[in-house]
């Protein structure tokens, strides 16, 4: 990296992209990008010292980025590869690198602790995070949600020689990764309109565990399907929240709105740890933040002490209106095991009370390839409004529309909805407990959401 002076982001705007994007910001390096459309999110990385476009032109890439000596160019994999920037990058002799290669060549300096699985790696990597930003032992950490006890996705540490981060893996890309420790919550296949089949995808999990280095660890949530891969002198440990494992939860206690349990791990427990973010599938997600955490020694106090403080990650179980009467809360949940879980926490946390869901499809090929579990997981709910499907990355898949989802869904109320009616549609509904889910830009209407459920 001593070589360059400056940094081209691709799709500067993606949540796993922009920690990179404050990292270099905050190193002193000239950062520049483009993204597809503003946001939030590009809003404030403007204010910090990005400069961003939102056209292709080739025109718009500024001057301090036109040198491929001193300029590399990282690139998010929903870019496509015709995009005029690439394409100008890649014929002109810039080195062009996945964010994933640039996090390896980062962490190949540091304790890389990585978090990979089909779900609940953005909460519990988070989790790992403060907790080891709240101990003596520090962390840097690379997030792939908005932290909100930081208001960031980045977190910096002059002194410590760990680095947190999201192993995304989608292309996979965290191939790229170099582990010190990792941990896999769940090998439930996705991302099939890139591998294909759930072999290839349980592959590269495997291929995944192979990358950890000698002396570090593997810890897996227990029951999931993978066959690790590990070198010599690589421990396997197993953690779960009910069904035991090396780590696990005892004495869980759940009720007037607060969750609390024990930690167990090989040698004793940590009694009392009580969930900041009181949500059922977060007990589970908790045991694995902790496990790795006590493996690199972390104490039993500034756990506790962290887990209550936790607040989650932006769009990771967010309550938006906490009030007696009513209730919104939103998921960033987008495949049909997250739906369920994320779900039923609800209705765990709420019993009794009508649950209403939002949800917004998130590409055309998992629509396809999950229909009926996706159906089967806004059956629980009480009422369903389902939005039009969120692109993505992806073109049109005839025949695939909301409604492959929409026709199976067996509760009495349900309603497709296009995400332009949306709002005057809530505003004609009176919400118990309002759950909004999905990946796409439903986010973007969120303030408007909470503000109608607020006024009623």
């Amino acid at each position: 990296m001593k070589q360059y002076t400056s940094l081209y982001f691709v799709g500067a705007g993606g949540i796993g992209m922009s920690a990179l994007v404050r990292y270099f910001l905050a190193k002193g390096y000239k950062v520049a990008g483009y993204d597809r459309t503003q946001s939030p999110l590009t809003t404030e990385l403007k204010t910090e010292g990005l400069e961003i476009v939102y056209e292709e032109s080739v025109e718009s890439i500024p001057d301090y980025c036109r040198n491929p000596e001193t300029t590399l160019v990282v690139y998010t994999p929903a870019i496509p590869a015709s995009h005029a920037g690439l394409v100008y990058f890649r014929e002109h002799g810039f080195r062009v690198v996945k964010r994933a290669e640039l996090l390896g060549l980062i962490t190949q300096s540091s304790k890389g602790l990585c978090f990979a699985g089909t779900h609940g790696k953005t909460t519990t990597s988070s989790m790992a995070a403060h907790i080891f930003h709240e101990s003596p032992i520090g962390c840097n950490a690379f997030l792939g949600g908005i932290l909100r006890n930081y208001n960031s996705n980045l977190i910096l540490s002059e002194q410590s020689p760990f680095t947190v981060i999201e192993a995304d893996e989608y292309d996979r890309s965290f191939h790229w990764l170099h582990p010190y420790m990792a941990v896999v919550t769940a090998t439930d296949p996705d991302h099939l309109d890139i591998y294909g089949t759930e072999e290839a995808y349980l592959e590269s999990f495997a291929r995944f565990t192979s990358l950890i280095q000698p002396g570090g660890c593997l810890i897996m949530k227990k029951g999931i399907k993978l066959v690790p891969s590990v070198k010599e002198n690589v421990k396997i440990y197993t953690y779960s929240a009910r069904d035991g494992g090396d780590f696990h939860a005892g004495n869980i206690r759940i009720g007037d709105g607060t969750i609390v349990f024990d930690f167990v791990m090989p040698e004793g427990s940590v009694a009392d740890i009580e969930l900041g973010v009181p949500v059922e599938i977060n007990i589970e997600n908790a045991v694995a933040a902790m496990a790795i955490a006590w493996l690199n020694g972390v104490s039993g106090d500034d756990m506790r002490r962290a887990m209550a403080s936790f607040k989650g990650a932006k769009r990771r179980f967010e309550f938006w209106v906490r009030r007696p009467d009513r209730v919104m809360i939103d998921d960033y949940a987008h495949h049909p095991d997250e739906l369920k879980a994320s779900i039923r926490s609800v209705k765990a946390l709420y019993p009794g009370r009508r649950l209403s869901v939002i949800f917004q499809p998130h590409l055309y090929s998992r629509t396809r390839d999950f229909a009926p579990q996706f159906a089967e997981a806004l059956s629980l709910a009480n009422e369903v409004f389902l939005l039009d499907i969120y692109p993505a990355r992806e073109l049109p898949i005839p025949g695939v529309t909301s409604k492959l989802i929409f026709d199976k869904i067996t509760c009495r109320n349900k309603e497709l909805c296009l995400r332009e009616k949306l709002l005057e549609r809530i505003k004609e509904c009176n919400f118990d407990i309002l759950l909004t889910m999905g990946a796409g830009d439903i986010d973007r209407l969120l303030p408007e959401i909470a503000a109608i459920v607020e006024s009623k």
